[in-house]
């Protein structure tokens, strides 16, 4: 289960991880009078969505006065999103989140997810964030750094110096990486994420560290003990198939073919899938009805 980036930095901030002062809108108004609350001169606008890609596909807006804030959120507001991580029809786009704007020295990437090959939790690095950070990955993946957790030790202080100076950050901030790298694995481990995801991760103008954007992904099969983060669920955000296949407690994903397969059993499903892919065809669904 996504949260929307409201969500999350709220989470980020009962975990004393620092993210610049903001606020949820859901209309133009409510966007004007959240600008006026946090003061300054610069905001961010960014549409509240469970999808990435955001900034490439408009919905991140910058606003210098109230009234170009108020025409950015009524821009987003009632629109639906189309990013390289949705659907062709995009998502809805109900609420806005207004953001003080921060003075950036440098963007970086910071994430924590399962590497399930070793069987651990990865906490992954890179010194090139924001909205390249796929195409980093993709093309020079020497550039992305990473340790794994041992689950009994948990997250100790060296693995997170030795991405810190990877990262080439100066001996003041190694210290605040440490704290925030602490922070955001007690949050992963607390809450039963399968994601957490900071992009960018900013050094501003003063040395500080600061969470631009935040991203969790929660295991839904640990929402039975996460009652605060599942009463968080947006389901206007998810596939219509997905969710009612939820309520049936069926094992379904959408994909985007259009040959439909129905199979008792996950392995048999895969391997149903693989062979339609063989033969040249595309599955539109995964539906597991029982082993």
């Amino acid at each position: 289960m996504n949260l929307h980036e409201y969500q999350a930095k709220e989470l980020f901030r009962r975990y004393g991880i620092p993210v610049p002062p903001g606020k949820v809108a859901a209309s133009a108004e409510e966007a004007a009078a959240a600008a006026r609350a946090l003061g300054g001169s610069v905001w961010v606008v960014k549409a509240q969505v469970h999808a990435g890609g955001r900034g490439k596909a408009g919905g991140v807006k910058l606003a210098r006065d109230v009234d170009a804030l108020c025409a950015a959120a009524a821009d987003l507001l009632g629109t639906h999103l189309v990013t390289a991580q949705t659907s062709p029809e995009g998502l809805p786009v109900s609420r806005v989140y207004v953001e003080s704007g921060s003075d950036i020295a440098r963007e970086m990437y910071l994430s924590l997810t399962l590497n399930r090959e070793r069987g651990r939790i990865a906490l992954i690095a890179s010194a090139s964030g924001g909205m390249e950070i796929e195409e980093v990955a993709h093309q020079t993946p020497e550039r992305i750094l990473s340790v794994n957790i041992h689950p009994a030790a948990g997250l100790e202080p060296y693995q997170a110096r030795e991405l810190a100076f990877g990262l080439g950050l100066s001996s003041a901030q190694v210290t605040q990486f440490q704290s925030l790298a602490a922070a955001l694995y007690r949050l992963y481990t607390d809450k039963d994420l399968s994601l957490v995801e900071v992009n960018p991760l900013i050094v501003t103008a003063s040395g500080a560290l600061l969470a631009l954007d935040a991203k969790v992904n929660v295991d839904a099969n640990a929402l039975f003990r996460q009652g605060d983060l599942a009463a968080l669920r947006d389901p206007s955000q998810e596939d219509p198939m997905e969710r009612r296949a939820s309520e049936l407690d069926l094992n379904y994903v959408s994909l985007d073919g259009d040959i439909a397969c129905m199979v008792n059993g996950a392995g048999l499903a895969m391997a149903t899938m693989d062979l339609i892919k063989l033969h040249k065809g595309r599955p539109a669904n995964f539906l597991d009805v029982g082993g």
